[in-house]
């Protein structure tokens, strides 16, 4: 049994606070919003009331906030972390972030004694309910050999993908390929409506051939039936575009496509499509091609 404290208990951390508890840990949760905190007592975790009280005697402190500034603030901030944490506990960070602020935190943390792991997720809410997340985690390969078995109670696709900040990087291409194929999804969808189409069954086909996809199967019948209960925002993948690109200018590497699509995510969010799923690409297309978005 290891002693977890795990802060952020959203959408996704929710549902793996409780698969660690359910792994046999001890889980101390933290959140902004308590109530998030019933699933993981349920599970027989507890919720915590402070950064302090969350870390006290905890091995792994893992976190899945929303952006930088809120992992900066929970690690390094004010009574964060780093003030409370006991030296030599292991930082696991599943937020998806910018590569270089990961990299700054992991310098910070171990000059203060501890190890860090950045290790953001993809699969959306689905992936974490089922615990079949994949991992792609950036540190040193015995931290990683340490957490390899509560990466293990939370995903099914873990790979140590380099030093610290590459599993951030791999994350952002992750999302660059996810935002394309939605788009491309909606466009199809769009188009096959356009002509009358059995939309449904010519989703089944395309499904079985070489366009065919995680996303095509996880987001068809969000589009199909224009549900877009958020199983990831659309303001969050406007967050993640705006790293890929940043990131993509940086280092010199031109990402056409990816530019464009950040372009018509920030659209949809400024059409006030931002807490929806990010299927709701769908809208925005619909509204280009001058179908009113219900």
């Amino acid at each position: 049994m290891t002693n977890i404290a795990f802060i952020g208990l959203g959408i996704m951390g929710s549902p793996m606070a409780v698969h660690l508890a359910g792994a046999g840990h001890a889980v101390a949760g933290l959140d902004r919003t308590p109530e998030r905190g019933a699933p993981l007592v349920e599970a027989g975790g507890r919720c915590a009331t402070s950064v302090a009280d969350a870390v006290k005697g905890a091995d792994v402190i893992c976190v899945m906030v929303p952006d930088s500034p809120d992992v900066e603030q929970v690690l390094a901030g004010e009574d964060g972390v780093f003030q409370h944490a006991e030296t030599g506990s292991l930082i696991i960070d599943f937020s998806s972030i910018r590569p270089d602020v990961t990299q700054q935190l992991a310098e910070q943390a171990r000059a203060l004694g501890f190890r860090i792991l950045d290790a953001p997720v993809s699969g959306g809410e689905a992936g974490a309910k089922n615990a079949v997340l994949s991992i792609m985690v950036g540190g040193e390969g015995d931290d990683f050999d340490a957490a390899k078995p509560l990466f293990d109670a939370v995903g099914k696709t873990v790979v140590h993908v380099g030093p610290s900040g590459s599993g951030q990087t791999v994350k952002a291409a992750n999302q660059l390929i996810v935002a394309a194929n939605i788009q491309a999804l909606s466009e199809a969808v769009v188009f096959l409506e356009a002509y009358g189409v059995d939309t449904k069954a010519a989703l089944e086909v395309l499904g079985g051939g070489l366009a065919g996809s995680s996303v095509l199967n996880q987001k068809k019948e969000n589009m199909l039936s224009r549900s877009f209960q958020p199983g990831f925002r659309i303001d969050l993948h406007h967050k993640d575009m705006g790293i890929v690109t940043a990131a993509a200018r940086e280092a010199g590497v031109a990402v056409p496509l990816g530019s464009l699509v950040a372009q018509l995510v920030a659209s949809a969010r400024a059409n006030g499509d931002g807490g929806l799923d990010h299927s709701a690409l769908l809208r925005g297309v619909e509204r280009l091609s001058g179908k009113a978005a219900d």
